[in-house]
């Protein structure tokens, strides 16, 4: 059975957010989805506790703190380091790929450049976590 998650999505560009959720959509999923602009935004709406999301999908390329800063600040915290975090970049770069692996990152997913691709990878994605069990915080 699958289930509905809480996602943090840190995504700086409108567009990619926008493409996101109109998946989403057309795929009939019903998953929350809190949005951040950046690192620094993310790390904000964690602090709170109010939601503690089920996964983070991030891109790498962001202004103010990013991919990569974000995971480390992170995984350096003892409730959220659980939290599996998902890359969803344009960033094909092997030093990139490397060093999100050893943060401890649970996927990297390239954004392809056709929209069905697309479809298909976050259709995919989502039906994986939504059927993995979860640590609840």
């Amino acid at each position: 059975m699958t289930k509905s998650l809480n996602i943090l999505l840190i995504e700086d560009d409108a567009i990619e957010v926008m493409k996101f959720n109109r998946v989403l959509k057309t795929l009939n999923l019903n998953h929350k989805i809190i949005e951040a602009n950046n690192g620094e935004d993310a790390i904000d709406i964690l602090k709170t506790k109010i939601i503690i999301p089920d996964i983070i999908i991030l891109d790498l390329n962001m202004p103010k703190m990013n991919g990569i800063e974000f995971l480390t600040i992170l995984k350096n915290d003892d409730v959220l380091k659980y939290i599996p975090s998902i890359i969803l970049t344009t960033s094909s770069n092997h030093k990139d790929m490397l060093e999100c692996y050893k943060i401890g990152i649970a996927g990297y997913v390239l954004k392809p450049l056709k929209y069905e691709d697309y479809v298909d990878r976050v259709k995919k994605m989502l039906e994986y976590w939504s059927v993995t069990e979860l640590i609840s915080q």
